[in-house]
């Protein structure tokens, strides 16, 4: 989930920002970039949405986003 990071952090976001936008935890947030959890299915919908991006380029299996 290091694109988590990338496309957080393009924003101009913080994880509590994010967390509270999208309704995660904000510790989950800090563990899937970190790569010590995996987020389920729903979590990266809800991240790919978020961020206007594709699963796929959120999960680092392309590049266009």
């Amino acid at each position: 989930m290091e694109r988590l990071k990338e496309l957080r952090n393009e924003k101009g976001l913080s994880q509590l920002q994010v967390a509270k936008d999208t309704g995660l935890s904000c510790s989950g947030i800090n563990y899937w970039e970190k790569g010590k959890r995996i987020p389920n299915a729903q979590v990266v919908v809800t991240l790919a949405r978020y961020f206007g991006v594709t699963t796929d380029y959120l999960l680092g299996e392309s590049d266009i986003k």
